[in-house]
């Protein structure tokens, strides 16, 4: 289809309700492992649920999503019994994904559960004992000393630091990442960042929750999805979790897998410098030593605002006519839509090069505006991906009705905004656009 065509196309395009999942509450939204973690603008497992119902025939699938975030795709392939891959830059994300999608055997995922408990019991009954006495020595990364003062109390710190150390004592690394997860979860309402706010802010007057309260709270809460995805998974993957789970730390360009391996790609790409998430990670990165420089760290993002290129083209008619616009507004931000859009070319190139013949890839994309311009994010990809040797298959609107991401921008400088302040929407609906690999 040509970019006129496309545009067309999207104009006339009615919205399908029965993608919107309206019905579903938190709780079923949140299943299985799905709320192990906080994540921004995160997808909902029953999208991904329909997409593999509609394209996938075989019982031995391969599901592959080049940015699985907090591990929606690749949770919902392995309780299928179908071989899950993927990549994401975001080190915390490796470390979630991977286990909310490793199964445990529920007693002794309780076992343990009861005896890291009973070690770090005394911080809520007896904190004499580990506070003051010098048992236990607190673990807080030296690099990131300063950070970890801007955001925690002493007392907090101290807390969270001591159990970090006792984490760390846990000789399987499986239940060691499962807590690791618990702990990551808690830090920002163990925090002063400002409760409900996805940029980094801090509230000192925030009541920052007592760190052993919210973990064993969460370890519950995970104990309980831990036990119901296992039930769910085949015995075939839970026995061989590593046949079936191949997720690396990495460019969505370059997948872990051959050429012509995977029958379906499901993914929800970052939006053009819409969230910095290594930023909105940052509690997790400090505590965890994931990264030595947040600003380097930063600059491997894709959808980053540190991203640009003088050497590369875009493909795409409807990104040049975008970038050309913004460009008049803005040359910073013109240069930054650019390089996004730059890179998810070579995501689909990618995203051709490992489906099968057949195969399908759906991305999950929403349009938006930034500094009065309509950034055509989904008309875009629709383009784009004809260039990588898609046929485009299908596209699906859909309506947003509770997502995990702020709705609104501030028109002028195209900052997410309270809904007080802001004037214009910022992803009021999505669209799902399907290409096939033909034979």
């Amino acid at each position: 289809m040509t970019p006129e065509e496309i545009l067309r196309l999207f104009n006339a395009k009615n919205m399908d309700y029965s993608w919107s999942f309206a019905r579903y509450k938190p709780s079923d939204t949140g299943k299985w492992t799905h709320d192990y973690h906080r994540y921004p603008a995160k997808f909902i497992p029953q999208l991904v649920e329909r997409l593999i119902d509609e394209y996938v025939r075989c019982k031995d699938a391969h599901i592959n999503d080049p940015f699985y975030g907090c591990g929606t795709t690749v949770v919902t392939a392995i309780s299928r019994g179908f071989k899950a891959s993927g990549t994401d830059i975001n080190k915390i994300s490796y470390l979630i994904t991977k286990v909310k999608s490793t199964p445990i055997e529920p007693a002794y995922l309780d076992q343990k559960i009861k005896h890291f408990l009973a070690k770090i019991k005394c911080l809520k009954d007896n904190q004499k004992t580990l506070f003051h006495t010098g048992n236990i020595e607190p673990l807080i990364p030296e690099k990131h000393t300063e950070r970890i003062n801007y955001w925690f109390t002493e007392e907090n710190r101290i807390e969270l630091g001591k159990i970090l150390r006792i984490i760390y004592e846990e000789k399987d690394e499986t239940i060691r990442d499962f807590f690791m997860v618990a702990f990551s979860h808690i830090l920002k309402n163990c925090s002063i960042w400002l409760q409900g706010s996805t940029k980094p802010t801090r509230d000192f007057k925030k009541k920052c929750t007592k760190p052993y309260d919210a973990l064993r709270e969460h370890l519950i809460r995970m104990q309980k999805g831990s036990s119901e995805f296992y039930k769910l998974v085949p015995q075939k993957v839970r026995g061989n979790i590593n046949d079936y789970l191949n997720i690396k730390i990495g460019d969505a360009r370059s997948q872990p897998v051959p050429d012509e391996s995977v029958d379906l790609v499901v993914t929800s790409s970052p939006y053009v410098t819409s969230y910095e998430y290594a930023d909105l990670h940052q509690l997790s990165t400090i505590w965890l030593d994931l990264a030595d420089d947040l600003r380097e760290y930063k600059k491997e993002f894709i959808g980053t605002s540190y991203k640009r290129y003088e050497n590369k083209e875009l493909r795409s008619k409807i990104a040049r006519d975008i970038v050309y616009k913004m460009t008049e507004r803005n040359h910073k931000t013109a240069k930054e839509i650019e390089a996004f859009f730059i890179d998810m070319g070579e995501v689909f190139d990618e995203s051709h090069r490992i489906l099968k013949d057949g195969g399908r890839c759906c991305y999950v994309i929403g349009d938006t505006r930034l500094k009065g311009v309509d950034v055509l994010n989904a008309e875009v990809f629709a383009e784009s991906i004809q260039y990588s040797g898609f046929r485009l298959d299908r596209i699906i609107k859909r309506e947003i009705p509770s997502k995990i991401l702020p709705q609104k921008r501030d028109e002028k400088t195209g900052r997410f905004a309270s809904n007080d302040n802001a004037n214009s929407q910022a992803y009021p609906v999505e669209y799902i656009v399907i290409g096939l690999k033909e034979q």
